[in-house]
């Protein structure tokens, strides 16, 4: 079987959808514990919800993963770098599995509701513990900048491979059209007559 070169459309386009989703889930979550006033209620009722859209998007976009196999790294990377990007990349997906459930229960375990909308309840997943609550509001919080900062080297890492390495890694996850697929359809550059020495013997006779 031929190594794919792009990601799979449905790969993409989840990707995209939930680094939005993922970025204001944490720009909300800054907001909810940096503030007491009336709009701490309004950032609450977003981030449940979507909390739990990021928690189902994230497990069809593991068995897209599985489904689809993704294009392989350039065999140029170093294989310390290989393997940073393979470990970030499951770190991030198990931080966007695991924020959520662990939300989910901190809820539950507070005995707090988890509300999506104004009459859908989901069932709580843990029993009511304060001790069990703390623990998971701390781990929910340190957990958040463990996931802001893997954010930011995949971020980093994905300009690296488009403006420093140039390679086949960004485009992808862009437009699904690897550069050097690209690069072999542009004509070669600085065209010009050929040398005097190649040309037929009666153009050289002059």
């Amino acid at each position: 079987m031929t190594a794919p070169r792009a990601f799979h459309p449905l790969a993409r386009l989840l990707h995209w959808t939930m680094a939005v989703l993922v970025l204001a889930m944490l720009f909300i979550g800054v907001g909810m514990v940096s503030t007491v006033s009336p709009k701490h209620q309004w950032l609450l009722a977003i981030h449940k919800p979507l909390g739990i859209t990021i928690l189902l998007l994230v497990v069809l976009r593991i068995i897209v993963r599985l489904r689809f196999r993704p294009p392989a790294l350039p065999a140029d990377m170093p294989a310390l770098m290989q393997f940073a990007a393979h470990a970030s990349h499951w770190l991030l997906y198990a931080l966007m599995l695991g924020m959520p459930l662990i939300g989910w229960a901190m809820l539950s375990a507070g005995g707090y509701p988890v509300m999506l909308g104004s009459s859908w309840r989901l069932p709580a997943i843990l029993p009511a513990s304060p001790v069990l609550f703390a623990w998971l509001r701390e781990a929910h919080q340190y957990l958040a900048y463990l996931f802001f900062f893997t954010i930011l080297g995949h971020m980093g890492a994905a300009l690296y491979h488009a403006l420093i390495r140039r390679d086949d890694v960004y485009p992808s996850m862009t437009t699904g059209f690897p550069a050097s697929v690209e690069a072999a359809k542009k004509p070669p550059e600085n065209i010009g007559p050929p040398p005097p020495d190649v040309l037929p013997p009666s153009d050289n006779a002059g």
